[in-house]
């Protein structure tokens, strides 16, 4: 590939998954943030964990949106979820929901207040989910992340469900702990809204005779920036 070849400065999670403080990475013409994750994502022995984890691109100490060109010169690092402030994870699975282990890892010291939603099938005998997975954990982790810092939040933990969910099950479970209940509420419904209008996830309906209707949605909004 013609390009470049930068330098990333690992962290956390990162550092030690790779085994060295920092990677070469080789890129195209006029790398942007978000270029270089996709990059690291298919050509590195971190792409695994990049599929699943947020994070943050920093260059020359400031967190740029994806859209920013990277120049050979440039310090870049990637930042993973902090320590020291909130617990942060989200998470696609095909195994029922443990709603107390969630609101019990979402919990902090500093918090006043765990709101937990859950989300769970109702009038019809079950749903049936189907995600892209990769992108879905990416999608809700980035929007854990926004919910955490624009409403102070201590924790926030997402879960959704694919394959079958019976009547009664939860299909989606977030929880979010704040000093106060007013941040804590409101991280929770911005939560669990973004996650319904921009995660990749699709439904069907089945009824108890076995009919099936697959659920209508809209297309999310382009993005204007992109984060890992």
């Amino acid at each position: 590939m013609a390009g470049m070849r930068l330098q990333v400065r690992l962290f956390a999670g990162l550092r030690e998954a790779a085994g060295a403080d920092s990677i070469e990475v080789e890129v195209g013409d006029d790398p942007t943030a978000a270029g270089l994750l996709d990059e690291m994502r298919d050509q590195t022995e971190l792409g695994k964990l990049l599929q699943r984890m947020p994070v943050r691109v920093a260059v020359n100490s400031s967190y740029v949106a994806g859209e920013t060109v990277l120049e050979a010169g440039d310090e870049i690092a990637l930042v993973p979820p902090i320590s020291g402030g909130s617990q942060i994870r989200a998470t696609v699975t095909n195994e029922t929901i443990d709603i107390a282990a969630i609101s019990k890892e979402a919990g902090d010291p500093a918090a006043g207040a765990v709101v937990v939603f859950q989300g769970v099938t109702r009038e019809v005998a079950r749903l049936e989910y189907e995600a892209y997975v990769e992108m879905a954990e990416q999608r809700m982790g980035e929007i854990l992340i926004d919910c955490v810092e624009r409403f102070g939040l201590t924790g926030a933990v997402a879960e959704h469900r694919t394959g079958e969910v019976p009547l009664g099950e939860p299909s989606v479970v977030v929880a979010v702990s704040a000093p106060h209940r007013p941040e804590a509420f409101d991280g929770a419904r911005e939560a669990i809204d973004r996650i319904k209008a921009e995660a990749p996830v699709w439904k069907v309906e089945v009824t108890a005779d076995g009919v099936s209707h697959r659920v209508e949605g809209s297309l999310p909004d382009v993005d204007h920036e992109v984060v890992g």
